[in-house]
């Protein structure tokens, strides 16, 4: 894979950063808040516990963003009531991570699904308003409008209040994680994809959108950690689409990024999975999670690699994982529970989001349900997480 250059740039932007926010090194638990990241307050007495939940690709295709025109009325695009069946979860949760898989095209459009996607502004304002925290942004399809698209896509999200990762505007931009803070704790995610379905980066801007390169992630994360992040994600775009079990790259590279420490402790805490289409596991190595792959949170009719209409290309699962605050000095911020909860898009009509477990719960005759219910439950827990203390959330 390419490897980025000017990382010396990155952990000399991020000590500036989290020093200006308070977060100078060694890293402090804080309770101000932070001008610069969304902010969820730690309690009075200090650190506490916080929740972190993470979902699989928005993925608009033409039929999503001609549900979003119905939903409005046929005047602009409403994507909150797609997601409105799940917004009970992510707006409960202290950080909520979203993966946007598309750009976005110019107000008015034209606006565009498979196989070169420009979806509509909108949707940066639904997944605000859902409650999402920040979304990464890189993925096979950051390239589809060059550098307009990357553009348009963050100026929406900053327009809203929405942090970002994986893509940028400028090399400076490209340098900074998303800084997110919850607990008292600050959070640094890192995104990376593994590639742009053959599109070259654009002419003298190589740092459009990070490629998946282990160096260069275990690089980064060190400087995270270095200037003051209390605790590492990372994002990546990888895996075989279709393909419930991971692959050699997604095992290897989970591996390395669970394995490689400091002073006992791993660089990265979390991985978080896109791109396969379809429910993957979720495996503890060494004190690291990994989710190999959450699935597509909102897609249109899904067709598989033999052209036939694939469900599971709707089904997901949404990963859940709370962090406690150190008990002693010189010890991190650890995972103290890891839940997940199955999700399904139903293509109705209308198409809508649903949590999936009390989707069943109210509605025990729809078998396709409780098939999707059992097939994400069982592929999720393929890699020995119920013996790491994995749960299907209730």
């Amino acid at each position: 894979m390419r490897r980025l250059p000017h990382r010396e740039t990155f952990a000399a932007t991020l000590t500036l950063l989290l020093t200006v926010a308070g977060c100078g090194t060694p890293a402090v638990p804080r309770t101000a808040p932070s001008p610069s990241s969304q902010v969820n307050a730690a309690s009075p007495s200090g650190p506490r516990a916080f929740t972190l939940v993470a979902t699989g690709d928005v993925l608009p295709h033409t039929e999503i963003i001609q549900q979003a025109l119905e939903d409005a009325g046929g005047s602009g695009y409403d994507f909150g009531k797609m997601l409105d069946g799940v917004k009970p979860v992510v707006s409960a949760a202290d950080l909520a991570i979203c993966h946007m898989e598309t750009v976005y095209g110019a107000d008015g459009g034209p606006f565009t699904g498979y196989p070169s996607f420009k979806s509509p502004p909108q949707v940066a304002r639904a997944l605000k308003d859902v409650g999402y925290t920040a979304c990464d942004t890189a993925s096979n399809h950051t390239l589809d409008d060059g550098p307009d698209g990357i553009r348009r896509t963050l100026d929406a999200m900053d327009a809203v209040g929405l942090k970002h990762t994986g893509s940028a505007r400028s090399q400076d931009e490209a340098a900074k994680p998303a800084l997110l803070t919850a607990g008292g704790a600050t959070v640094a995610q890192l995104a990376y994809t593994y590639g742009t379905n053959g599109i070259a980066l654009p002419k003298g801007q190589p740092w459009a959108v990070n490629l998946i390169d282990r160096d260069r992630i275990l690089t980064d994360a060190r400087a995270a950690r270095a200037a003051g992040a209390d605790i590492v994600v990372v994002s990546v775009h990888w895996g075989t689409e279709w393909q419930d079990e991971p692959n050699p790259q997604q095992l290897t590279l989970a591996r390395e990024l669970a394995t490689e420490q400091s002073e006992g402790h791993p660089e990265v805490d979390l991985v978080l999975g896109t791109h396969a289409h379809v429910p993957q596991a979720y495996e503890k190595i060494n004190d690291t999670w990994t989710v190999y792959g959450m699935g597509d949170q909102l897609a249109g009719h899904m067709f598989n690699y033999s052209g036939a209409e694939d469900p599971r290309g709707n089904w997901s699962s949404i990963a859940r994982f709370t962090f406690s605050p150190p008990a002693l000095p010189g010890q991190r911020w650890t995972v103290s529970k890891a839940e997940f909860i199955p999700q399904l898009t139903d293509l109705g009509p209308p198409h809508r989001v649903l949590d999936l477990t009390e989707a069943v719960r109210r509605n025990p005759d729809r078998s396709d349900y409780t098939r999707a219910l059992e097939h994400i439950r069982s592929v999720v827990l393929s890699r020995g997480g119920a013996s790491a203390g994995l749960t299907l959330a209730h």
